[in-house]
């Protein structure tokens, strides 16, 4: 992969980015690499007249770099349409499953990447369709899960879950995820989902809080589609995609989540693997 064109990506209102990002910059323009900027990575470097629309930048870029947390990542999956761009995510956030590389390990990447020695990973989507009186009203993506709970005041949901037509279970609960195997360390694992290695070919539906303690995590095959009717309690219940995008559902609506046809394509550090990410992020073997 010959690398002549780089968008980069930045969390809003991070300005300890700044100067990473000019050092980034002088890199790249050493390499005659063409650079293209989203709005908010303007702002931070004082140049407002050069920025695009993040939608925009996958279409015109062979790699993008994210400097950011976890949801910047997230934003950026959403945007990414059909091009399956290499990303290379960079943490200034916190847990950073997603942007796991370090700045220390940003440039020696780099240099990986240029010359076509680096390895990538392919992560799986999850795409989500909303039904109402038979017609679809919504669609959507998500890299991590998505979520079916209710408002702050809500009563407990009564829904149905199928998988390819057969019926899983009749849940009582405060809600569902329904994770990929990169959201399996999200919400899904705080809610008592197991961790799925981010490269299986699989999802975990895990129920929050159901009212019957038997009703489990379970794990299926990524072609399976999943079909959520919601019932009883609907009226205050909603659906959120990767925690940044939602909607209010009704009751009778339908949620269908299925296996997206595209992948996102993360960067890795050279000499790191999961198992290094999981020990270092959920903080394991430390007394």
């Amino acid at each position: 992969m010959q690398i002549q064109s780089v968008g980069i990506i930045t969390k809003p209102r991070k300005k300890e980015i700044a100067a990473v990002i000019r050092q980034l910059v002088e890199w790249l323009e050493r390499r005659k690499v063409s650079i293209l900027f989203d709005h908010e990575t303007c702002e931070l470097l004082d140049r407002c007249n050069e920025g695009v629309g993040r939608n925009e930048i996958p279409a015109k870029v062979d790699l993008i770099i994210v400097l950011g947390g976890d949801g910047t990542m997230l934003a950026v999956a959403r945007v990414m349409n059909e091009r399956e761009v290499p990303i290379l995510g960079v943490n200034f956030g916190h847990l950073g499953f997603l942007t796991e590389m370090t700045l220390e390990e940003l440039f020696p990447t780099l240099e990986l990447v240029f010359a076509n020695q680096h390895s990538t990973d392919s992560r799986i989507l999850l795409d989500v369709e909303v039904m109402r009186s038979g017609e679809t009203i919504s669609r959507h993506q998500a890299l991590n899960d998505a979520v079916i709970n209710k408002g702050a005041m809500a009563r407990i949901i009564d829904f149905s879950v199928k998988v390819d037509n057969q019926l899983l279970s009749e849940y009582k609960a405060d809600g569902l995820i329904i994770s990929t195997p990169t959201g399996s360390t999200a919400y899904s694992l705080a809610a008592g989902g197991p961790i799925i290695f981010p490269t299986m070919e699989a999802f975990v539906i895990t129920p929050i809080c159901p009212h019957t303690l038997t009703n489990r995590p379970i794990v299926i095959p990524d072609r399976s589609v999943i079909r959520v009717e919601i019932g009883r309690g609907g009226e205050s219940t909603f659906l959120t995609m990767d925690g940044q995008v939602g909607l209010a559902l009704r009751e009778h609506d339908f949620v269908i989540a299925r296996k997206s046809n595209r992948h996102l394509i993360l960067v890795k550090p050279r000499q790191k693997s999961y198992f290094d990410v999981l020990r270092e992020k959920l903080k394991w073997g430390e007394r």
